[in-house]
């Protein structure tokens, strides 16, 4: 919502495909790696693509270090939805499942929800 790059990203499950093989040339993130959570053009090494390519986050949340905002990653998808769209009762569910692995600003005062309200 409010355009800050880049979220914060908290893991709760993930899941490795061994399989998985990269299509490309590394980098294959433009500008920023998650996996190493730095920017591509400060990295000292090449981008571990190749173990970064075989993980994905099941369960976690994105957060905005900026504006407070958050936004559930579930069954591998991040829901980004615009806060008129979000489903309150399903996000403060969310909230409280995982209550002890968010940080607690968020829980008080995240946007578009917070166990406060």
């Amino acid at each position: 919502m409010c355009k800050h790059f880049p979220l914060d990203l908290i893991t709760f499950a993930e899941t490795e495909y061994p399989g998985r093989e990269i299509s490309g040339n590394p980098p294959l993130c433009e500008l920023y790696c998650g996996f190493k959570k730095s920017e591509i053009k400060s990295l000292q090494e090449t981008p571990p693509c190749k173990d970064c390519i075989k993980r994905e986050v099941t369960e976690g949340v994105l957060l905005c270090p900026s504006c407070n905002r958050w936004y559930p990653i579930i069954d591998e998808i991040p829901r980004m939805l615009p806060d008129k769209l979000r489903k309150k009762n399903d996000e403060l569910r969310f909230l409280e499942k995982y209550k002890d692995r968010i940080p607690k600003k968020v829980l008080e005062s995240g946007l578009p929800f917070n166990l406060k309200e």
